[in-house]
């Protein structure tokens, strides 16, 4: 089985039912009591779930406390109330208070990035560092993707599918798992069939948390005037042929946040902590020893 498989075959495990904000999330610690808390935020609301984050982040926690979740509306937690940014931020908030930290390394990929930097943004003072792993600061990145999809050699896509999800316009669970399967072939460095129906079958579907990211959320995003006023060290990581959140957009969020570094893996796509995950690792290792160091020795390998 591929590490892409791997991924997300280990989709669902043992979680505790931790009420946040009124409403249940699944949720998972990793790592030692005491030591600095990562908080992540898991990408594609609808899609995602906390196996994204277990997967990547979970290797760090050697040394670190990793906190992992499904948002709400997202794998095994419950939906109620609003799906907005400010929703999920509160209770972005809502974890770091339960989990007992004054401050935390927020860390995100895709989604996970917009809700790292949304967090980063509304609560500045909780944050002590911040990892993004291919994401963007606007929606812009919706035309560069569009643009993308279009111009593949790999697959011809569906473009009727292709805006029913990238509008936020699909019909119920099946219907987002049929347009997930039309898109997926774009994703990865290397184009893997067999991979990508597994993962297909492995996505927990929340149709309901997708159209209202994508057709409610995302119309107004554009965090760019906001990004100057983060003072956490950032690490921005990026596959070099990420189709959906580009390298540019990586650009523009390392142009605006004042202390940070990007770092693009060339033989990525939207996925580096898979693709290139042990160099990632150590990448995003180094980057937290440095501004943000565990308890303990700091010459731990990935």
């Amino acid at each position: 089985m591929s590490e892409v498989s791997q991924e997300f075959a280990r989709a669902t495990t043992s979680a505790q039912r931790v009420s946040i904000n009124g409403n249940e999330l699944a949720v998972e610690v990793l790592g030692p009591e005491g030591a600095p808390v990562i908080l992540t935020h898991h990408g594609a609301p609808g899609l995602g779930s906390r196996a994204e984050p277990r997967n990547s982040f979970g290797r760090l926690a050697d040394e670190y406390r990793v906190v992992v979740f499904d948002a709400r509306g997202s794998g095994e937690s419950e939906g109620s109330g609003e799906l907005s940014h400010e929703q999920w931020a509160a209770d972005l908030d809502a974890l770091r208070e339960w989990i007992g930290a004054e401050k935390v390394v927020m860390a995100g990929g895709s989604y996970g990035g917009f809700m790292s930097m949304e967090y980063a943004t509304r609560y500045p003072e909780r944050v002590a560092a911040m990892v993004l792993r291919d994401t963007a600061p606007d929606n812009s990145h919706a035309e560069l993707a569009r643009a993308n999809a279009l111009a593949s050699d790999r697959v011809v896509i569906d473009m009727e599918k292709f805006d029913r999800i990238d509008e936020g316009r699909v019909r119920d669970n099946e219907d987002l798992k049929d347009c997930w399967r039309e898109i997926l072939p774009l994703y990865d460095f290397e184009y893997d069939p067999a991979a990508v129906e597994k993962k297909v079958e492995a996505t927990p579907y929340r149709y309901e948390a997708h159209n209202y990211a994508f057709s409610k959320n995302l119309k107004d995003y554009d965090l760019k005037p906001l990004l100057p006023t983060i003072t956490a060290p950032t690490l921005i990581t990026v596959g070099r042929t990420d189709w959906i959140t580009p390298v540019s957009c990586s650009e523009t969020i390392a142009e605006l946040i004042p202390d940070s570094r990007l770092a693009i893996f060339e033989r990525s796509g939207h996925s580096p902590q898979i693709e290139e995950a042990e160099e990632w690792t150590r990448t995003v290792r180094s980057f937290l020893h440095e501004v943000y160091p565990p308890n303990g020795p700091a010459d731990a390998q990935p």
